[in-house]
Parts: structure tokens; C-alpha cells; sequence
């Protein structure tokens, strides 16, 4: 896109179906309404509380304030849910040996088992709304995804971009 401003449209001329925004937001909804859904009857927590137990089990956030960043959420809704899979028995917090003022988390046994199956959860909801996309498509859908956040400038998304581009395979979807 050029760098010169494209004329707004009135707002009775703004066709929703045809706003990249509108269109990412529908489909972050209807993704994680999908992935609360199979979360909830499967595991019997929300897709929120499934994603953070992911990326505690696969070691993308060991804190509270990883977890907020990452989310882009203010500390006490990350605390509010936390105590929550506490509660649970499905996480636990760890008050650091050599500076008492760090507290990790980590997963129960129990949270364990259910973190691994989160995994299958999100590639089954994935596999329901690509359907129908070819591997190269879902790459190519990747590749766009990873330049809107490098436009974004949030340096929160570096560890995201500074992946290699992989081969689409439906494990990566």
C-alpha cells in the first residue's frame, strides 16, 4: 500500500465484509469461540485458560507478567485467571529460591495431562476452518499474518517473526 491516505468512506458506504479489520476480528472471534467450545467439553476450561496452560507447558511464559505481555491483558486479569487454574489444581505458583520476589509458574500433574491435550483441540478447530485450503494457501495466509504484526512494530512479536518460514503441514496450521 502507498503511504498516501486512502479517502474515508462515509459510513453508510463502509461495507464491513470488505474491511481486513472486521474480517480478522470475525475470525479471531469465531476461532476462539470454536476452541472454547471443544476446551470446555473436553477439559472443562476455556480457551483462555487452555492457552495459557499451552505456553506454560511449552516454556513461552514462566511468570504472570510473561503471560501479560504475550496477551497484551493488564496483570490482574492474568492473576485473576491464574488463581482460577490454581484453584483447579492445574497450575501452581513457585516463589523464586534466590530473589523472593519472582514467583514462576508451573503445571500440576494434573495440568499436565490436560495441557497435552490442548494441542489437538486447536488443530482440530483449525483443520474445520481451513478446510478446503491448500498447504501452500495456509502458508502464503501465514506469511500475510507475520507481515501485519512486523507493521506493527510491537517488538513483543520478534520471537514470533524471527522464525524461519517452515513447509505448511497441518500440525503448523
Amino acid at each position: 500500500m502507498s503511504d498516501t491516505p486512502r479517502p474515508v468512506p462515509e459510513i453508510s458506504n463502509y461495507e464491513l465484509s470488505e474491511s481486513v479489520g472486521y474480517l480478522l476480528s470475525r475470525v479471531r472471534s469465531t476461532l476462539w469461540n470454536l476452541v472454547t467450545q471443544q476446551t470446555l467439553a473436553d477439559l472443562g476450561i476455556t480457551s483462555t485458560q487452555a492457552s495459557i496452560m499451552f505456553m506454560l507447558a511449552s516454556g513461552r511464559a514462566l511468570a504472570a507478567a510473561d503471560l501479560a505481555r504475550e496477551y497484551g491483558i493488564d496483570a490482574s486479569a492474568v492473576t485473576r485467571l491464574i488463581d482460577r487454574l490454581e484453584k483447579r489444581g492445574l497450575i501452581t505458583r513457585l516463589r523464586s529460591e534466590e530473589d523472593r520476589r519472582v514467583v514462576r509458574l508451573a503445571l500440576t500433574d494434573e495440568g499436565r495431562v490436560l495441557a497435552a491435550q490442548i494441542p489437538a483441540i486447536f488443530i482440530s478447530v483449525l483443520d474445520k476452518l481451513l478446510s478446503g485450503f491448500t498447504p501452500e494457501e495456509v502458508g502464503f495466509l501465514k506469511s500475510m499474518l507475520r507481515r501485519i504484526l512486523l507493521n506493527s512494530g510491537d517488538p513483543a512479536c520478534a520471537a514470533l517473526l524471527g522464525m524461519q518460514e517452515k513447509p505448511a503441514s497441518k500440525s503448523s496450521y
